[in-house]
Formats: structure tokens, C-alpha cells, sequence
């Protein structure tokens, strides 16, 4: 093997990504200097905040560079080692992007990672930066109590449905929002939702106040739009939301909040957050993740995509919301 493939971005969409948006290209492999080390990806991530790295505007991270590979995370094996922390066999996760081949100093958040417990690809998603955003979202903003009622948009996604997981063992009425009868039967039967609205049979507002007849104490936000207008509508008093993602937006599409009185009238707690900022949190939260998959306590579904080139597709699938769980891409 002397060469590996990478989807870099070609162009910057307006409005619906398009295959057209990214290429595929070839590229030889590179040689390995001193205090350096050669991953060979296995799995790739694809996640909605890539939607908002394509633009070109202000936002807490840096544009998406034209011509250069996609950001992402990865996890795959240590092929060759130069460095002093690495052997040749280490799991490492990293975030090399839409390639098949890393070229690492061990710095950039590059860390190793136990796949005898947990599959490797865990480390992505439930066990990964979106189980941490969970956990984070749940624990620090909207600070469960026992007895209360949490709803979560994007229910059946690889954030949200960790958030219900989460707390349901904190002891709340847990209501998801999913989009379509099987999505909602998923959320409720095997990740153990209490109730879940299907916000596309056409009653949402109808639907979530029979599901909250309590009203809604906290809410983790991935969505926006029509949803955040119902939810805020049931909030109670002192509520809390957690805004994770605003996915209804991300090709540039208007979200009109039309209750927001609500944040008023009813004294709500909003706040924004990104993972990547609250360093302090990922060590506790990624080995309580860690272990409750080990212990099957922590139920996830992926939907894989196979070969670097199913990326854009996939991706384009993610943003329409035709994922279950945790939207992969193996490279093997």
C-alpha cells in the first residue's frame, strides 16, 4: 500500500449539500519523521456540526478550508511508530478527517483507547464526543432531578438517544422527539424512553402535551424549529434547556422561535454549549460511558456506510435525518 484516499471539500454549499460539494482524491503516503506516528483509520465520523464547518462565517470554529480534508473524528491502528508513546497495534482515536491514513506527533487531542471491552468504533459515538456531549448537556445545564420530566429532540441519534439513556438512571419521565413510527419505536423499546412523539404524523404540540401532562422540566436541544416552539410551550417554571445543535438551520433555512415569552414567564434557563470546551468534563464522563457499554447498561444503534467514497452520500443522508444512531463510516 503505498498510497491512500481522502474526500477533501470543493466547494462551500448554498443551502442542501450536494456530492458535488466534495472530491475524492489519491494521495501517496507519507513517511514518518521522528516523534511521529502512522495511523491506518478503520471508522470515520459523520456528525451535523460538519454542516456548519462548510460555511464560511463567524462561529466557534474555523472554517472548513477549500481543498483541504474534511474535519472529522477517526479511530483506527498504529501501522507504524516513531514515537515514544506509540507502539505499532495501539487503537488510538484521533481527529484526522475523511481520509484512510493519519500522520500524527501524538499531540491534538491523539489518545489511546482499550477496544478489548468496548468495539473500537464505540469510541466515536456512545463511548466518544457525542456521548461526552450528552453527558455534558444533561449533567452540567440541565441538572436533572428525580421526578422530573426531560425531553430530547433527535431522540434516536447518537447524542440524543444517550441523553434519555442518561436520565432515565438520574429516575425522570424521559419523552423523545424522532422523526417516523420506527424511529420512535426504537427510542421507547430499546433505549428505554418513557414516551416519544413522532413530530412528522402531523400533532406534535398535541402529541408532546399528552406525553408531558406534567409539563417539561428540562430539555436538550438538537434540532430548533417547529420542535423548540412546542417544547417551549410545556416548559414549567425555572425549566432548564441544553442547546446542543439546531439541525432544522443547518442549510441555512430560517428557525423562528415563536414562544419565546416562555423564557420569560416561565424563568427558563438557556444555554449553549460546545464539548470541546469544557476539557474538565470529558475524563469522568468518557469512563462512566466506557463502562456502562461494557456492562450493556448503555444501549446504542449505528447505521455504517461502507468505503471512504459513501462518505459524501452518507453524510448528505445524516442531514436528512435518514441515520439511526450513530452515522459511521468503515474503511476496511
Amino acid at each position: 500500500m503505498t498510497t491512500y484516499r481522502r474526500i477533501v471539500l470543493a466547494a462551500r454549499p448554498e443551502g442542501a449539500v450536494k456530492p458535488e460539494h466534495f472530491r475524492l482524491e489519491e494521495r501517496p503516503i507519507p513517511a514518518v519523521p521522528d516523534g511521529h506516528l502512522l495511523v491506518r483509520n478503520r471508522f470515520m465520523s459523520l456528525d451535523p456540526y460538519m454542516r456548519g464547518a462548510m460555511n464560511d462565517r463567524k462561529s466557534y470554529r474555523q472554517p472548513q478550508a477549500i481543498g483541504e480534508t474534511m474535519v472529522g473524528g477517526t479511530v483506527g491502528e498504529v501501522i507504524e511508530s516513531r514515537h515514544p508513546k506509540f507502539k505499532v497495534g495501539d487503537v488510538v482515536v484521533g481527529g484526522f478527517g475523511w481520509q484512510e491514513i493519519g500522520l500524527s506527533d501524538g499531540g491534538g487531542g491523539l489518545r489511546r483507547v482499550d477496544a478489548s471491552r468496548v468495539p473500537m468504533q464505540a469510541f466515536l459515538g456512545v463511548a466518544g464526543m457525542p456521548g461526552v456531549t450528552a453527558w455534558v448537556g444533561l449533567n452540567r445545564i440541565i441538572a436533572p432531578k428525580a421526578g422530573e420530566t426531560v425531553v430530547v429532540s433527535a431522540a434516536s441519534g447518537a447524542v440524543g438517544s444517550v441523553v434519555g439513556q442518561l436520565a432515565k438512571a438520574h429516575g425522570c419521565r424521559v419523552v423523545g422527539v424522532a422523526g417516523g413510527a420506527a424511529k420512535c419505536a426504537t427510542v421507547v423499546d430499546e433505549f428505554g424512553f418513557d414516551a416519544c412523539v413522532d413530530y412528522k404524523a402531523g400533532r406534535l404540540e398535541a402529541d408532546l402535551a399528552a406525553a408531558t401532562p406534567d409539563g417539561i422540566d428540562g430539555y436538550f436541544e438538537n434540532v430548533g424549529g417547529a420542535v423548540l416552539d412546542a417544547v417551549l410551550a410545556r416548559m414549567n417554571a425555572f425549566g432548564r434547556i441544553a442547546v446542543c445543535g439546531l439541525i432544522a438551520g443547518y442549510n441555512d433555512e430560517p428557525i423562528p422561535v415563536h414562544q419565546f415569552r416562555s423564557v420569560l414567564t416561565n424563568r427558563l434557563k438557556i444555554q449553549g454549549f460546545i464539548v470541546s470546551e469544557v476539557p474538565d468534563a470529558w475524563p469522568p464522563a468518557l469512563a462512566e460511558l466506557a463502562a456502562k457499554v461494557a456492562d450493556g447498561s448503555l444501549k446504542y444503534k449505528e447505521t455504517v456506510a461502507r468505503g471512504i467514497a459513501s462518505a459524501p452520500a452518507a453524510f448528505i443522508g445524516l442531514l436528512r435525518g435518514e441515520n439511526l444512531g450513530k452515522q459511521l463510516v468503515s474503511l476496511d
